[in-house]
C-alpha cells in the first residue's frame, strides 16, 4: 500500500450499505478513522428510505442464504447492538413470512430450492394447495400447485429507522459524516495496480485515504467510472402502492404471486410492488410512481388471486430506484483486480436492506485484516464479473 495508514477509511454513500460498513469498521476496531460522504442527508432519493425493507431466507444460492442468516440475527438483536446513548432502536420487525406460489411450471424450482434452503437450517415449509387453502383461505389457486412459505427468519421492518439507527450508533463510535458530493479520485499507479490516494468533493475538499468504498447505491457505476472500471449497476424504479381493503386477509405474509406481483401488510392495509416487463424496465426513468400499471395491470391480478381485494383502493404511492446489477441481479462486493484499495458494496439489486449487516461485517473484516473473517464472501466478488462467471439466483423480485 501507498497510502499513509492514519488516513481514514472513505466510504461514499450513507445510506444502510455505507452505514452498516462504517458501523463494523469502528466496532471491531474502535478509533479506526471512517468519514462518511453523503449528498443528502435527508435521504430524500435513498434506496434505504423508499425501500419496501423485507428479509427472507428463500434463495436459490448458498451465499445469499448466508448472508440472510446473519442478517436475520442482527435484525432481531437491533435494539441492543445499535442501542445509544440510552435510546433504543425499534426497527419493528415482524417476521411474517414469505409465502411463494408456484404454478406446475415453477414446481420443480420450489422443490429445488427448498433442498437447499432447509440444508442451510431455514424454517421454511412446502404446502400443498390444500394445506395453503387450510392456512389461506383468502387465496384463489385455481392455478397453484405448491407454495413455499417462511415460518420463521422472515419478514419486514422499518428500513429507514434502520438506517437511523445505523447512522447514529456508527457517530457515537467516531464515524464522520460530511454533507457533500464525491467528483472523483485522485489516482496513481502501485505495484502494478491503480490506487485512490484521496477523493475529490464537489466543495473543493480532498479526503486522502487509506481505502475509497463506493456504496453509491444506484449510482455506483459513475464512482466506480472514475478508477476507470466498468460497473453494470443502475437505477431501476420500482413503484410501491399503498392499499386498503375492507377485506380481512388473517395471517398475511408476505405474498409473492406467480405473476411476479408482491404484497405485504402495511399497518392497517397493505403495500405492494411488480417488476415491469423486461423491454419496460428503463434505467433511471423519472421517480413518478407507475399508476397506469396498478390499474391496467397489479389491480387485475391481485382481484384474480385474492377475491376480496375486488374492492380495494389505492391510498397513495412512491417510487424508488433499485440498484440493479444488470449482469446477474446479486450483489457486488470486494477488491476490483485493477484497483488495491477501491472497496465495492453494490448491485444488491433490491437485497441491500437485508443484506447490510453480512455485507457490513464482511467488508469491514477486508479491510481491516485482509481477509474475511466470519463469512466468505468471494462468491459475491467482483472478480466474477471480471472472469464473465454470472452468480445466478432464481428467487430474484
Amino acid at each position: 500500500m501507498t497510502s499513509d495508514s492514519q488516513h481514514p477509511i472513505v466510504i461514499i454513500g450513507g445510506g444502510v450499505i455505507g452505514s452498516a460498513i462504517a458501523y463494523f469498521l469502528t466496532l471491531l476496531q474502535p478509533g479506526c478513522k471512517v468519514v462518511v460522504v453523503e449528498r443528502d442527508p435527508t435521504y430524500a432519493r435513498a434506496s434505504s428510505a423508499l425501500s419496501a425493507s423485507s428479509i427472507r431466507q428463500q434463495f436459490s444460492t448458498d451465499i445469499n442464504i448466508q448472508i440472510s442468516a446473519f442478517g436475520i440475527g442482527f435484525l432481531r438483536n437491533v435494539g441492543t447492538l445499535l442501542a445509544c446513548h440510552g435510546d433504543v432502536p425499534d426497527i419493528g420487525l415482524h417476521e411474517g413470512g414469505y409465502l411463494y406460489l408456484a404454478t406446475a411450471a415453477g414446481e420443480a424450482t420450489l422443490r429445488e430450492n427448498h433442498v437447499l434452503q432447509k440444508q442451510h437450517g431455514a424454517d421454511v415449509a412446502l404446502l400443498s394447495p390444500a394445506q395453503l387453502h387450510e392456512r389461506f383461505d383468502w387465496l384463489a389457486l385455481s392455478d397453484v400447485v405448491l407454495g413455499s412459505l417462511g415460518l420463521s427468519g422472515e419478514g419486514w421492518f422499518d428500513g429507514y429507522l434502520l438506517l437511523t439507527a445505523l447512522r447514529k450508533k456508527a457517530q457515537s463510535q467516531g464515524v464522520r459524516y460530511v454533507a457533500d458530493e464525491a467528483v472523483g479520485f485522485d489516482m496513481a499507479a502501485s505495484d502494478g495496480a491503480q490506487h485512490v490516494n484521496a477523493v475529490r468533493l464537489k466543495s473543493g475538499d480532498i479526503l486522502h485515504c487509506r481505502y475509497a468504498v463506493n456504496a453509491g447505491g444506484p449510482w455506483a457505476a459513475a464512482i466506480a467510472g472514475w478508477a476507470g472500471i466498468d460497473l453494470p449497476v443502475v437505477g431501476r424504479r420500482r413503484t410501491v402502492f399503498h392499499l386498503a381493503s375492507p377485506a380481512a386477509l388473517p395471517g398475511c405474509p408476505l405474498l409473492i404471486d406467480t405473476s411476479g406481483i408482491w404484497l405485504r401488510p402495511e399497518g392497517k392495509g397493505f403495500i405492494c410492488g411488480f417488476a415491469p416487463a423486461a423491454g419496460n424496465d428503463a434505467d433511471f426513468a423519472p421517480l413518478e410512481p407507475e399508476y397506469d400499471a396498478f390499474d391496467n395491470h397489479v389491480w387485475p391480478t391481485l382481484a384474480e388471486r385474492i377475491p376480496g381485494f375486488e374492492a380495494l383502493r389505492m391510498q397513495g404511492a412512491w417510487a424508488g430506484y433499485y440498484e440493479m446489477n444488470t449482469f446477474d441481479h446479486n450483489a457486488i462486493v470486494g477488491l476490483h483486480p485493477e484497483c488495491d484499495n477501491l472497496v465495492f458494496a453494490n448491485g444488491f439489486s433490491g437485497h441491500g436492506l437485508q443484506q447490510c449487516p453480512a455485507v457490513g461485517r464482511g467488508l469491514a473484516e477486508l479491510m481491516l485484516t485482509g481477509r474475511y473473517q466470519s463469512l466468505d464472501l468471494s462468491p459475491v466478488s467482483i472478480q466474477r464479473l471480471v472472469d464473465n462467471r454470472p452468480l445466478l439466483e432464481k428467487n430474484v423480485i
